[in-house]
């Protein structure tokens, strides 16, 4: 059995990030491969999620003034900051990382892991406003005398493109990489630029588990018959769709959010919701309505009817697990309709996601090395 270490960002209190950390590892379990997240917990990523926020960006100026905003709207939640840090760190600690293994906030610390294969990714492990500049310990640049592979999978830019100025930073750490697949398929062909071997696209890791596999961790909200929505940006057409269609069903809305806004008496506001709860949401909801690709793929995953509206600036996602499913149609657009109650061919749907489930599982362990047979 090899020993695998996934890099990841399983310690971002962000639910996306926490549920594909743990589909990833799940899939890697259910194919006998002895794989853990590498407890990879710095200080520039789990800062943002402090009582007192530490974001390490423009000098100690920026790290005051982003440091001081944050805080001022953490005072704002008040008690409902710690009930929802406690619902993440609940789940971290379940299903996520081994409790037996020690934090590692440095990168002179990975050095003392044993693990052979490395695991970068997925996410924005390569978006330098998510990390704060560029992070050799998510490329496996890092010296250790157990390592013998990267393998990158569903590694992000956050774009299509990094700005120039990280172009040569870029270029040198690519290298330490020994096998690359990216999250989208615009990014290909920047990242070929700097890398001689091949570039593949493959899905997001929550995909790699069936329904039965998700069911097992969510948390059945008390609510039932109402529609589930979720915004990673404000999006006020979004809302007014979801309060029509409430109107047409005579059913609830129920929101998650952690935004510091005054309550919409029209919809039902969870502030604290952990991941096993909103994956509860989402697959319990009658309908679900969303600009988030994660609240857009588990509906996929759960067969549920849903609208999906773009985000402004990282709308590519959605827009492409869509096409791959065949569901552009329910595509939020101003002058056409989605038919909320039209039938999707769930069979067609499952093939067509399978068939980049296989080929997504063939990239990891063909270069894990298990010779596992598909």
């Amino acid at each position: 059995m090899n020993d695998v270490g996934i890099l990841t960002f399983h310690c971002s209190d962000n639910y996306g990030a926490m549920l594909q950390a743990y589909g990833l590892k799940e899939y890697l379990k259910q194919k006998n491969v002895k794989a853990e997240i590498v407890r990879y917990e710095p200080p520039y990523m789990t800062g943002r999620h402090w009582w007192i926020p530490y974001i390490p960006v423009g000098g100690l100026t920026g790290i005051l003034y982003y440091g001081l905003r944050s805080w001022k709207r953490n005072l704002r939640l008040g008690k409902t900051f710690f009930e929802k840090r406690a619902n993440m760190e609940r789940f971290r600690k379940e299903y996520l990382t081994e409790g037996n293994r020690k934090k590692l906030y440095w990168d002179m610390q990975l050095k003392q892991l044993s693990y052979q294969y490395y695991v970068v990714g997925s996410d924005q492990i390569w978006n330098p406003s998510i990390t704060c500049g560029l992070r050799k310990a998510y490329f496996g640049c890092f010296k250790n005398p157990y390592k013998k592979k990267v393998i990158a999978y569903a590694a992000s830019l956050g774009s299509a493109v990094l700005p120039s100025k990280y172009d040569k930073q870029f270029g040198k750490l690519i290298k330490y990489v020994d096998a690359i697949s990216v999250r989208e398929k615009v990014s290909v062909p920047y990242v070929k630029q700097f890398y001689d071997g091949p570039v593949s696209d493959v899905l997001d890791p929550v995909f790699l588990l069936e329904a039965k596999a998700w069911k097992k961790i969510e948390k059945v909200p008390v609510k039932k018959k109402y529609i589930f929505i979720y915004m990673t940006e404000r999006n006020d057409k979004l809302v007014e769709y979801a309060k029509e269609l409430s109107l047409k069903r005579g059913l609830e809305i129920i929101k998650v959010t952690d935004a510091v806004i005054l309550s919409d008496k029209a919809i039902i506001t969870d502030r604290i919701a952990g991941p096993s709860e909103f994956l509860g949401y989402i697959h319990q909801a009658e309908y679900v309505i969303s600009n988030s690709f994660h609240v857009i793929a588990f509906s996929i995953i759960f067969h549920k009817n849903f609208t999906a509206f773009l985000h402004s600036s990282v709308g590519e996602r959605i827009s492409n697990i869509l096409q791959i499913s065949g569901l552009e149609n329910r595509f939020y657009q101003e002058n056409i309709r989605v038919e909320e109650d039209g039938r999707i061919d769930w069979k067609e749907v499952e093939k067509r996601i399978g068939e980049s489930v296989q080929s997504a599982g063939e990239f990891l362990m063909k270069n894990i090395g298990q010779g596992v047979s598909f």
